[in-house]
């Protein structure tokens, strides 16, 4: 990303925040907000992308317009916003891929640390993707060379809000076909108003004279954006009922495969069903985090397409959405392939898909099914089939279905995780081995072994009446992703739990000790400080602070120690007390 006079950097960078430990130059580059800094915690960028008769699919446009996107970036996102021509999308359509950002993208920010701190780990960013929410236009239009106007709005994100991005684009996206730049203009403008997303809190979002409200996971739109108030789901929930009508009966195994992380291809009619699939499908194993790739719209132009398509290796933990008939012949070697086709209905249920041996994989007219060799270690649950498929016939609303559905999955999924964390509690240090002048006691290692011992008496049974093989399903679930990421985070957050509570023995420690001594409060800070080996800036600033100096003073001598120069420390003084760019000059 380009910097701009003065040090300070252009929208999409880092957003700098004053830090008085950091004594290297990039603190020097000022407190000032980037001038599409709110805009950047929802999006990255919106793109127009059309059909260009020489180029094929170009962009026409990227908002705002300073920002950097790789040629890389920018030829995925051209693929990967069209329909491919066997999916014969007539009219409106909408759908999601992700993308991986090219190597050597200043991706992370502070904001998402601190977003990812208090978003569960279903709704937390990746610095590694993209996520690009559709809505592709393609109407006959005699005007045109090939009678057909083709165009697709795209709003780029790191954010995975599905269904807020999907409603966003059905309000948005009609009037900017109508309306074209200056629309895309003014939206953008009033999301750069928006203030941070922040997990578990209520949001009210000025969009094109209306209102959408952001609460908790949930939103509801108002105003003059919709007639009515609407209440969506969530902002990353979909319809799993809908998405899943096809392969009701076959729910166990899909939970099973996603849970462990198995490779799986989603062959659909279009790119809408494709990226629903997908996404429902790594949804299932929430609270779980997937922490595998996935992709709910690929195509054979992908940069990652030989990567992903290789017989030389075997395949890679991903789940795939495809709608080329092409990939059939393409991903033969993969050892779950779900084939779906246009929903049918058999009476008043849907027609179910039947699960195949994969050696049938082999034409174009392959016909829809499950393409797997892959035997379940727990029984299916026929008392959820049995209610879903009476649903059905009651003409239960879909919602209802859907919420029967994510219950299940989400007790399913807490049964088999409780026993994880019950055991993984069982390896942290007693609260009363944290003694002060001692290195932090460690974290006992995880012993696959002593956790399978721990089933008998605490195992899933107690709240799941599912049978099976659930020692099985655990010996595979350790050699996959999900249970490598899953032991990571939580060995991060016991880890940073210890050294908090040996940081909160040893300040007490300290404390008594000079307090004993009659040293003063600035002494004592000092002193802590000091035992905690912290530099000599941080013992300066928190010194300072203690005596109640003022923001300029505390960074004004803060400066002084780590030896800047009187231009450093004026300019930072000033900032400090918010002068603007004039005033600091």
């Amino acid at each position: 990303r380009s910097a701009v006079p003065g040090g300070r950097w252009s929208r999409g960078s880092d957003p700098v925040v004053m830090n008085p430990f950091d004594g290297s130059e990039d603190a020097d580059r000022g407190a000032c907000r980037s001038t599409w800094a709110r805009f950047s915690s929802w999006l990255e960028c919106v793109c127009v992308v059309t059909f260009d008769l020489e180029l094929g699919q170009a962009i026409e446009l990227v908002y705002p317009q300073d920002v950097k996107l790789t040629e890389k970036e920018k030829t995925s996102i051209c693929y990967l916003s069209f329909p491919d021509s066997y999916s014969g999308c007539l009219g409106d359509t909408q759908f999601s891929f992700r993308l991986r950002q090219s190597v050597g993208r200043r991706a992370w920010r502070l904001q998402e640390d601190v977003y990812n701190r208090d978003a569960p780990a279903t709704l937390q960013v990746t610095p590694s993707h993209f996520f690009g929410y559709v809505y592709f236009r393609q109407v006959k239009d005699v005007s045109v060379r090939r009678g057909y106007f083709q165009k697709s709005l795209v709003l780029v994100s790191r954010l995975p809000y599905y269904g807020m991005f999907h409603s966003l684009l059905q309000a948005v996206a009609p009037e900017f076909f109508e309306k074209l730049q200056p629309c895309l203009e003014a939206v953008c403008s009033e999301i750069d108003q928006w203030p941070s997303p922040i997990p578990g809190q209520t949001l009210h979002l000025p969009l094109m004279g209306g209102v959408l409200q952001v609460r908790g996971g949930a939103c509801i739109r108002g105003g003059n954006v919709l007639p009515a108030p609407t209440v969506l789901p969530s902002v990353h929930e979909l319809d799993l009922f809908k998405c899943f009508q096809p392969v009701l009966v076959h729910l166990q195994m899909f939970w099973e495969l996603v849970l462990l992380g198995e490779p799986l291809v989603v062959m659909a009619p279009s790119p809408t069903v494709s990226s629903e699939t997908v996404l429902a499908l790594i949804s299932i194993i929430s609270p779980l985090r997937f922490c595998c790739d996935f992709r709910p719209y690929f195509t054979v132009h992908d940069s990652e397409f030989r990567e992903f398509t290789t017989r030389t290796q075997a395949p890679p933990n991903v789940v795939l959405g495809v709608t080329n008939p092409f990939f059939i012949k393409t991903f033969q070697n993969w050892p779950h392939v779900v084939r779906l086709g246009e929903t049918k209905m058999a009476g008043d249920l849907p027609k179910q898909v039947k699960v195949k041996k994969p050696s049938k994989l082999k034409t174009l007219e392959t016909k829809p099914g499950v393409y797997t060799a892959f035997k379940t270690f727990l029984h299916k649950d026929k008392i959820l089939i049995k209610r879903l498929l009476r649903g059905i016939q009651r003409k239960r609303p879909s919602e209802v279905q859907s919420a029967i559905l994510r219950r299940h999955l989400l007790e399913l999924t807490q049964s088999f995780i409780i026993p994880l964390e019950r055991y993984m509690a069982s390896l942290m240090p007693l609260q009363r081995s944290v003694t002060p002048w001692k290195t932090p006691p460690q974290i006992r290692p995880f012993s696959q072994e002593d956790f399978m011992s721990t089933l008998d008496q605490t195992g899933p049974q107690l709240t799941s009446g599912l049978k099976g093989d659930w020692t099985g399903l655990y010996r595979k679930f350790f050699r996959s992703p999900n249970f490598d990421g899953w032991y990571r985070h939580r060995h991060k957050e016991m880890t940073q739990k210890l050294e908090s509570l040996h940081l909160e023995v040893l300040s007490d420690a300290v404390s008594h000790t000079l307090a004993a001594n009659q040293k003063t409060e600035t002494e004592i800070i000092y002193h802590t400080l000091a035992a905690n080996q912290k530099t000599e800036t941080e013992i300066i600033y928190h010194t300072l602070a203690a005596n109640q100096k003022s923001d300029t003073g505390i960074i004004y001598h803060t400066l002084a120690a780590n030896q800047k120069s009187d231009t450093g420390i004026i300019y930072h003084t000033l900032a400090a007390n918010q002068k603007s760019d004039t005033g600091i000059t």
